[in-house]
């Protein structure tokens, strides 16, 4: 029989309490999966939302027991997706602005093997510093041209073994560590968040600014023709609404024959070309 533990790691202790007090500190709480990221991502976005943002590498077991005492609504929802690594971020941020920034924080990273590449992968000539042996056969593989010169590996001229889009190979991926040659953009999304007892999905936090961008564009200018249409004047269509009344206050007046300074001159073009239609009706005209 296993007696009930009562001493816990220092480590799990404290993550322990810091998940009993973050959730009642703000309102928004937000699940990254760690199969996605990779933790040299996590650090520089520490720092960058410093005092906005807190991130916290969880282990499941003992957030799901954190959590599970706490009342808050919908916490139980996000409690049920703690499997595996995590990361969970607590801020009072809206956590669709979250993911945007999160979107926009990307870093180039070293592909693994498998990874697709972000860019055209190109290799530059250079001396490699590399000592010659097995690395020449990895080169020759991924189609690289070498030469051994004072006893390092120079690549004679720039290639591209991986275009964008393409997956990298394992091999190519370590040799372009060994290169120093990120081929991989990375970033993070929010897996799930909750807000105010509602609970949000990965896909429903993903947000095309550009979309919404142009719908915006589109609903003004079509709220402006309508409005100068209706005559309905505000400070942005004034001059677009007197316009449209003058230029239908002149064709009434031309179509009238009403003579002012502005329409005389379309008036009399306009009798003047009627005079001549009537006149050529005229000129052809035979009476019975």
């Amino acid at each position: 029989m296993h007696e009930n533990r009562t001493v816990y790691p220092q480590k799990k202790a404290q993550m322990y309490q810091q998940l009993q007090e973050l959730p009642k500190k703000y309102k928004v709480m937000a699940l990254v999966r760690m199969e996605k990221v990779r933790s040299s991502q996590l650090l520089p976005l520490r720092k960058k939302f410093l005092g906005q943002v807190e991130v916290i590498s969880i282990k499941d077991k003992v957030a799901k027991k954190a959590l599970s005492t706490l009342s808050i609504p919908g916490l139980q929802k996000l409690v049920e997706s703690l499997t595996g690594q995590c990361v969970l971020m607590f801020t009072n941020m809206s956590p669709f602005k979250l993911n945007v920034l999160l979107g926009k924080n990307k870093v180039m990273m070293y592909a693994r093997g498998g990874d697709i590449a972000s860019i055209d992968v190109t290799v530059p000539a250079k001396n490699t510093g590399i000592a010659p042996g097995p690395m020449l056969t990895e080169f020759k593989e991924a189609g690289i041209p070498t030469k051994i010169d004072q006893g390092t590996i120079w690549i004679l001229k720039d290639s591209t073994p991986v275009k964008k889009g393409q997956p990298v190979p394992e091999k190519l991926a370590t040799l372009l560590q060994k290169l120093d040659i990120k081929t991989v953009e990375a970033g993070i999304l929010l897996d799930t968040a909750i807000e105010d007892g509602i609970q949000y999905k990965r896909e429903e936090l993903i947000i095309d600014l550009e979309q919404y961008r142009n719908l915006f564009a589109q609903a003004h200018q079509e709220a402006v023709s309508l409005s100068i249409e209706a005559a309905y004047i505000t400070a942005d269509n004034i001059k677009q609404v007197l316009a449209k009344a003058a230029q239908g206050s002149r064709s009434v007046a031309i179509e009238a024959g009403y003579m002012t300074d502005e329409t005389k001159e379309q008036v009399l073009q306009r009798a003047n070309a009627r005079a001549q239609a009537v006149a050529s009706k005229a000129k052809g005209y035979t009476p019975a």
